[in-house]
């Protein structure tokens, strides 16, 4: 069970996938500070509003005779921050990936070898060794500096 949870943990696609959370998040980040440091004002301020935030007030009567404000303002800041996140994810990652599939794949069908990176395993690394081990070295006591 061990060696199951070791051989996934190992794989380079977990590995890749931490960093890009890692990196989605710190961009989230950057792109959430935008839209509501820069677009937000900006869009509230066509609604008469300080931000985007409070812009679309609602106001509705409650049971206790009070009146509540629903901001639908805050639900189209969110929408817009997630449309910004996957419009930049789309075009810095999926765009050069598509292409990128596109040409190894024009050059596998033309004939011509397609780049690959070479697996290395542990066996094939303990092998390695093993022969490198097993080569017949130069005797330390024979050799004189004359």
């Amino acid at each position: 069970m061990l060696n199951g949870f070791k051989e996934f943990i190992l794989r380079g696609n977990v590995i890749d996938l931490a960093v890009a959370v890692v990196i989605g998040a710190a961009f989230t980040g950057i792109v959430t500070s935008i839209v509501t440091g820069v677009i937000n004002p900006a869009i509230g301020a066509l609604f008469n509003a300080a931000d985007l935030a409070k812009a679309f007030p609602v106001k509705i009567p409650t049971v206790s005779g009070d009146v509540a404000t629903l901001y639908f303002g805050a639900v189209l800041a969110a929408v817009l921050n997630f449309l910004l996140v996957a419009l930049v994810v789309y075009f810095a990652l999926i765009v050069p990936v598509n292409i990128l599939k596109k040409r190894a794949e024009a050059r596998k069908q033309a004939g011509g070898a397609v780049v690959q990176e070479p697996v290395i395993t542990e066996i094939d690394l303990l092998v390695e060794i093993r022969d490198l081990l097993a080569k017949p070295t130069v005797e330390s006591g024979k050799h004189t500096d004359g």
